[in-house]
């Protein structure tokens, strides 16, 4: 039954793809920023895409390296200049909506979408109730890294803490980022979401931050950072003696050098009684606002392929990034990557990261500096609750007047 309803769903995506291509078809030049990783990888996918579609076989696409978070700035910058189709990561959605740099989803692709991908990916798609672009991956959230030679249980932050210590080694999380420092928060029961309108516009936010759970959230984090094998990062490149870190799918190769034979991954730990949670997140494809109507059909069309269940498994085979699709996400492949296996538990435990003001970054990171700089005292409560207190009025001024 299961096998019949994965077979349903591809051709229902197949059959998407056909039926919202521009019958006139179109052999003018589209563009397309993708991060460099996946150029070559792209190139071979939109040959494969003009083979199965004859009446674009006359289209020139130019494929360009550029990664997601600068794509969304250059878009926002000159929408014009900008690429046709374009990758970048949900938190900057709001920004390109309200820029104008984004086409809203045909309708019936829309309806494919919602059907093909998980709920987290088609959600940071969708801005009100208008989706704005095409879900690619599932990967973009973090989890734990470990040498399982002197980590001995990964589902314990103070047991982790004292294997690295005991072991001369070294446990790394960045938590002076506004990314990584939501693992405390979130799991420890905090809530820091913006509610946007169609336009973009933060318009309203919700927060616990200033609470008894926030007060604990903080707490861990300054019990953590006091930690001898505590070393503030995220990056297992710059990792020096590490044991194990809080890193993503894009270092799982690293951390395989690493750690040798002995590389592990696991969801991350709990820490006084609560489970990390954090942030989960997406790329997705955006098609800028065309006039011509056969080229933006074309842009439809080709984004959606790209965004398909083949593409979505080829692209993880080629380049390790998850898919978002239902049917590639249940692949054998998929399923026996460790780093993908435990950022599937993590995200379990994650809310799906929407917009936030970009002013939050700062802020985030300000807090984290205190809690390593040693400005904050564990036993304070009064003084953590009165910080986190101003860190929430200080959010609620970034709102849209």
């Amino acid at each position: 039954m299961k096998r019949f309803l994965v077979l349903v769903l591809a051709l229902a995506m197949l059959f998407s793809l056909v039926s919202f291509a521009s019958a006139e078809g179109y052999s003018g030049e589209l563009k397309i920023w993708v991060a460099e990783a996946v150029v070559d990888f792209t190139n071979q996918q939109v040959e494969a895409f003009k083979a199965a579609h004859p009446e674009y076989a006359g289209m020139t696409v130019v494929v360009q390296p550029v990664g997601e978070g600068d794509a969304a700035a250059n878009m926002i910058t000159d929408v014009e200049a900008g690429a046709d189709i374009f990758g970048f990561a949900q938190d900057q959605l709001a920004r390109l909506v309200a820029a104008g740099a984004l086409e809203e989803v045909e309708p019936g692709n829309a309806e494919v979408v919602k059907t093909v991908n998980d709920a987290g990916s088609v959600a940071a798609v969708t801005l009100g109730e208008t989706m704005y672009a095409y879900p690619m991956t599932s990967d973009n959230g973090y989890f734990l890294y470990y040498d399982k030679s002197v980590v001995t249980d990964p589902s314990d932050l103070d047991k982790i803490l004292a294997d690295c210590d005991a072991a001369g080694k070294k446990f790394y999380m960045e938590i002076n980022s506004g990314w990584y420092q939501t693992a405390f928060f979130f799991g420890a029961g905090c809530e820091l979401t913006f509610d946007s309108d169609n336009e973009g516009n933060l318009v309203a936010m919700n927060a616990s931050y200033a609470s008894d759970e926030g007060v604990k959230a903080l707490k861990a984090m300054i019990r953590l950072a006091n930690s001898p094998a505590f070393v503030n990062g995220s990056s297992v490149s710059n990792a020096t003696n590490a044991a194990a870190i809080v890193d993503g799918t894009w270092d799982a190769t690293a951390a395989k050098e690493l750690f040798g034979e002995n590389y592990a991954t696991a969801k991350l730990p709990v820490v006084d009684g609560f489970q990390l949670g954090g942030f989960g997140g997406f790329k997705m494809l955006g098609v800028k606002p065309q006039t011509d109507d056969d080229k933006l059909a074309a842009c439809d069309a080709l984004a959606a392929f790209l965004t398909s269940e083949e593409v979505q498994l080829a692209r993880f085979k080629a380049v390790g990034w998850g898919p978002s699709n239902l049917a590639a996400q249940a692949n054998e492949a998929v399923q026996a990557d460790e780093a993908l296996s435990a950022l599937a538990q993590q995200l379990a435990f994650c809310a799906p990261q929407g917009q936030y003001p970009g002013d939050y970054w700062s802020l985030a990171t300000a807090l984290g500096d205190d809690i390593i700089g040693g400005k904050l005292n564990d036993t304070d409560d009064a003084g953590l609750l009165e910080t986190l207190k101003n860190f929430e009025a200080t959010c609620e001024s970034y709102l849209t007047k």
